[in-house]
């Protein structure tokens, strides 16, 4: 975990919740389209929505992206997670912070949350404060957006 960022789960109540049917999921279907206070799955149905968590479960935040957006905006943001540390699956260069999670992309208005609970939990605060900030006008400057050097 330390070297890049991913790698364990810890379960502090959620499995429960699912399995006791406190927290309904939907598998098997895809997302057709995105709609203003719904959304419309593969097999048809429109569920009504306030929040939407696309959870992915395992795998490539960048697959996610193209599947759930577009190859083409995937490949705009570039790698998600990671540190660059030279690893078999982190491949570098050194960026110093994890890519392009809960802070800006280099796509407007696109923000990624990603992570286990305490993660959740944790940068939840940080990434509701940038965006509360920009909706009122606050200056939030960053640092420069890392360049993009490894899409999907």
């Amino acid at each position: 975990y330390v070297r890049r960022g991913s790698g364990y789960y810890i379960d502090v109540g959620a499995s429960e919740l699912v399995a006791n049917g406190s927290v309904q999921l939907r598998a098997g279907v895809g997302i057709a389209h995105l709609n203003k206070e719904s959304v419309t799955l593969t097999d048809g149905a429109e569920l009504p929505c306030d929040v939407l968590v696309y959870a992915t479960g395992y795998g490539s935040m960048n697959s996610w992206l193209a599947d759930l957006i577009s190859p083409e905006v995937a490949d705009q943001v570039g790698k998600v997670w990671g540190l660059g540390s030279g690893t078999i699956k982190d491949t570098g260069p050194w960026e110093g912070e994890l890519r392009n999670l809960w802070k800006p992309t280099s796509v407007e208005g696109l923000w990624i949350m990603g992570g286990n609970l305490h993660q959740a939990r944790h940068y939840s605060l940080c990434l509701a404060l940038q965006l509360k900030a920009r909706l009122e006008g606050v200056p939030t400057p960053v640092f420069a957006q890392a360049p993009v050097h490894h899409t999907r």
